[in-house]
């Protein structure tokens, strides 16, 4: 073996490495994040607590968003990120009260709802690392629909649009869907080389696909 075969086998069992270490470092702070954010959601719903409202909702959720962007380089991004999911998951826990006390069968549709999230992100993940593609095509198409979707979304609350609202919904399980699989592929590939930032995304995309399932089922299979 020459040394130019040696030093390309080298620099590739390198990259894969670093790939397997990100991919890795994600899944366990993804793991670790999701049960933090259902332990506050759960004790948020527990007591009751009430929904912060859609004005601290969005700030706190950019603000916290753009510490963990901030920091994700050092030390401080872990807190940042534990600091958003936990947000999350108070805003979270008001919802799932919600349910469970405005429907008989609320449990079944929040159950439902967490097992579809499940296998959606499980099926596409697993469809991802099999395929061996990258997805690194579909970016601008998720960006501008995540964007069009959110506006939507605020529109819909401010205005109440029960139709709209539904609409939404149905879009932001197509478009967290192809962010699962978007995200995988950056990862796998060595497009997104930082575990705490691929990790954020996972997470939202996870908690906008669990939301976003649940008011669906709520419309479809909710029993006063």
């Amino acid at each position: 073996m020459s040394v130019e075969q040696t030093t390309t086998y080298t620099s590739r069992a390198q990259t894969a490495l670093a790939t397997n270490n990100v991919l890795r470092n994600t899944y366990m702070l993804l793991s670790a994040t999701l049960l933090f954010s259902a332990v506050v959601a759960g004790f948020t719903a527990a007591l009751h607590l009430p929904y912060p409202g859609l004005i601290i909702t969005l700030v706190g959720y950019f603000g916290l968003l753009f510490a963990v962007n901030a920091t994700a380089n050092s030390g401080w991004g872990l807190v940042s990120i534990f600091a958003l999911t936990g947000f999350m998951g108070y805003t979270l826990g008001p919802i799932i009260d919600m349910y469970l006390q405005q429907f008989s069968n609320g449990a079944q549709l929040v159950t439902m709802a967490m097992g579809g999230t499940g296998a959606i992100f499980i099926g596409l993940s697993a469809f991802t690392l099999m395929s061996g593609r990258r997805f690194n095509q579909w970016a601008g198409m998720l960006t501008v629909g995540i964007l069009v979707a959110f506006v939507m979304s605020i529109i819909a609350v401010v205005f109440s649009i029960p139709a709209l609202s539904l609409a939404v919904s149905l879009m932001f399980v197509l478009l967290m869907s192809g962010l699962i699989v978007y995200q995988t592929g950056e990862i796998i590939h060595g497009g997104e080389t930082n575990y705490i930032l691929a990790t954020v995304t996972l997470f939202v995309t996870i908690y906008n696909l669990f939301l976003s399932l649940l008011q669906l089922l709520g419309v479809f299979g909710g029993d006063d």
